[in-house]
């Protein structure tokens, strides 16, 4: 099972956002580590919900939620889900 870790820069976002968005969020996300394996995020990529991000040093995704992003990286040898970024669509790639 995965879990859900937060850096510093996503704490900080996370507090920016209204209540009722944040508990949104959690329960999204909550949901997406119960559920996750490689057939769910290849079922979510397809939808396009998660999408491999270009042009990065590093392997990130993006996972939609309504009008937010999330920028994620995956360990695969820790199972971890750190979240590196969470904004609205509208500054999440600047």
């Amino acid at each position: 099972m995965y879990t859900i870790e937060f850096d510093n820069v996503s704490k900080k976002d996370f507090k920016k956002i209204d209540k009722h968005n944040r508990v949104f969020i959690l329960d999204s996300l909550d949901d997406f580590i119960n559920n996750f394996s490689s057939e769910y995020e290849t079922a979510l990529m397809s939808s396009g919900n998660i999408k491999k991000l270009k042009g990065q040093k590093e392997v990130l995704y993006r996972l939609r939620l309504r009008s937010y992003r999330v920028i994620y990286k995956k360990y695969e040898d820790k199972l971890v889900i750190l979240v590196v970024h969470v904004t609205t669509r509208e500054s999440a790639y600047k």
